[in-house]
């Protein structure tokens, strides 16, 4: 028995679950350099605790969207927000490394059932004409957490930041759960036709071959190649002065492009055309700064575009999948798509830097986008060659 509450509320309960998740990798990236003081002598292994999450995800994402089609959303979330509570808290301790690794590979798993089983909820609870709004609201997640992190909760807690910073994510998490549980409704109900955990081999070529389930998930991927690379390469590229600013204002623009301009947008044309302008016009602007000097408003306007990419995304899920095991396996595979991104995008554009200096790093990050396009623009061509 759930106390009923106002829709909106809900959504913004699910958005708060979604900060959660997103604090999983921004609790070990922003003080990164306390953690290497608290874990002295073990050099690159210290890097692990970051990217094992995003290892996590890159195999198990469509598992993830199974688990949460099969065994219903709200279960799924209860369980992941409580677990990821119960990890934080034991790394408030700062354990030895071993058992902070492990701690965070079970981690991983709880950080991609919450993004798959939050968008999945809120694209059931949203009715079809705050759809955009409601997911240009999701896509803000990993920004706004990052920016409350960085901002706003480590300056809060002195010089010895990682055990209240483990201590009051677990909090959190919890508490997050309990309200959850409370508030949210069962509105998708588990389907026991979903796939056998024997059966997800066939339900990856299901994902892959469907350009409905697949689309989101393919601009994705070419979306997380360059984002979190471009946060990190493009300040060094500024003057001194505005490297700081740029650093955080970088993704608080995208933030603001996703939430304010997407929902309008989505009034005259679909997600997906919404994506392809973005990808587009972010293929343009780069290409531009191989003519004129590239800037902090080149940054700024760039990362606003990408948030079209950013909410036109999300939104593409419940746009093009009406099932919800397909939304699930969408999002899934989403996930699998973005970590996928996060993990090589970076070594692959600093390659491209290397080979070919500030013209080979612009190029290839054009290319990138434009294979994005061109990406959707297929998929598109394949669903209206198949029959509704």
């Amino acid at each position: 028995m759930t106390i009923p509450l106002p829709k909106p509320l809900l959504v913004l309960l699910l958005w708060f679950a979604g900060l959660g998740a997103a604090a999983q990798f921004a609790k070990i990236a922003v003080p990164f350099d306390q953690l290497q003081a608290a874990y002295p002598g073990i050099g690159a292994q210290v890097g692990w605790l970051l990217s094992l999450v995003s290892l996590v995800g890159v195999f198990l994402g469509i598992v993830a969207g199974n688990l949460v089609a099969r065994f219903g959303a709200k279960r799924l979330l209860l369980l992941s927000l409580a677990l990821g509570g119960a990890l934080s808290l034991l790394q408030s301790g700062l354990p030895r490394i071993e058992l902070m690794l492990i701690s965070r590979v079970i981690e991983g798993l709880s950080h991609l059932i919450i993004v798959v089983a939050a968008p999945t909820l809120i694209a059931q609870l949203t009715a079809p004409r705050f759809m955009g709004l409601a997911m240009g609201l999701w896509s803000s997640f990993f920004g706004v957490s990052f920016a409350i992190t960085a901002w706003g909760v480590i300056p809060m807690l002195g010089e010895q930041v990682l055990p209240p910073l483990f201590l009051g994510h677990g909090v959190l998490l919890l508490g997050l759960s309990g309200l959850v549980l409370l508030f949210v409704p069962t509105v998708i109900q588990h389907d026991n036709t979903a796939p056998a955990p024997q059966g997800f081999v066939a339900s990856h070529i299901t994902a892959f071959r469907s350009p409905r389930i697949s689309a989101p998930a393919a601009g994705w991927l070419f979306y997380t190649l360059t984002f979190v690379s471009l946060v990190a390469i493009l300040p060094e590229k500024l003057p001194l002065e505005v490297k700081e600013l740029a650093v955080g204002a970088m993704p608080l623009i995208s933030v603001i492009g996703s939430l304010a301009i997407v929902p309008i947008l989505l009034r005259r044309f679909s997600a997906v055309q919404i994506i392809i302008a973005g990808m587009g016009a972010a293929a343009l602007l780069v290409i531009a700064t191989l003519a004129i000097p590239f800037g902090l408003a080149s940054a700024l306007t760039l990362f606003a575009v990408l948030g079209l990419i950013q909410g036109g995304s999300f939104a593409s899920v419940p746009a093009l999948n009406s099932d919800v095991q397909d939304r699930a396996l969408s999002y899934g595979l989403m996930a699998q798509a973005g970590n996928t991104g996060n993990l090589l995008g970076t070594p692959l554009l600093l390659w491209a830097g290397d080979i070919g200096g500030e013209a080979g790093f612009f190029a290839s990050t054009a290319a990138i986008y434009a294979l994005g396009a061109l990406a959707h623009l297929w998929l598109a061509r394949q669903r209206r060659a198949i029959p509704n």
